[in-house]
C-alpha cells in the first residue's frame, strides 16, 4: 500500500468547510465523517480531515492557531496550469481568498489561496522534465 497523507485542519464551521472542499471537486468519505469531522478525499493517497475545534483539541494539548498566524503551507501538485486555475478559481468562488500573486517561472506555475478558516493552499504545476531534472540553471 502506498503511504497516505492525512492533513488535519481545525475549522470553525464544519458544514461550510465541507461545502468549500466539495466546490473544489473533492468528495467527502462518509465512513470517516460525523458531526465533528469530515474526511475530504483529495486523491487515493491524500485526505484532508476537517475537524471542529473541540474535535481537533482532542489530539493536542497546544492552543489552536488563529487565522492571523501560519504554521504550514499545504502544497499540492496539479496536472496542468489549467488545473491550477480551475482549483484556485473554484476556491475563490466558494468563499476562499487568493493569497498571493501567481508565480510563473516558465518550468513551474503556482497560485495560492486561503480557505474560509485561513489555511493556506498552493497548487503547483511543474514541467515534467523539470520535475525529473530539477529547475533549469539560472
Amino acid at each position: 500500500m502506498d503511504t497516505m497523507v492525512f492533513i488535519n485542519l481545525p475549522v470553525a464551521d464544519l458544514e461550510r468547510s465541507k461545502a468549500f472542499y466539495e466546490a473544489l471537486g473533492y468528495s467527502i468519505n462518509p465512513a470517516f465523517s460525523d458531526d465533528t469531522a469530515a474526511c475530504v478525499v483529495v486523491s487515493d493517497t491524500i485526505c484532508v480531515m476537517v475537524l471542529t475545534h473541540p474535535k481537533f483539541a482532542e489530539f493536542t494539548t497546544k492552543a489552536i492557531a488563529d487565522a492571523d498566524t501560519i504554521e504550514v503551507i499545504n502544497s499540492l501538485s496539479a496536472t496542468s496550469k489549467d488545473e491550477v486555475h480551475r482549483i484556485v478559481d473554484a476556491a475563490v468562488g466558494a468563499g476562499g481568498t487568493e493569497d498571493r500573486p501567481e508565480m510563473d517561472l516558465g518550468f513551474m506555475y503556482q497560485r495560492s489561496f486561503l480557505d474560509p478558516d485561513g489555511h493556506r493552499w498552493e497548487y503547483v504545476w511543474m514541467d515534467q522534465q523539470a520535475a525529473e531534472d530539477g529547475p533549469p540553471a539560472a
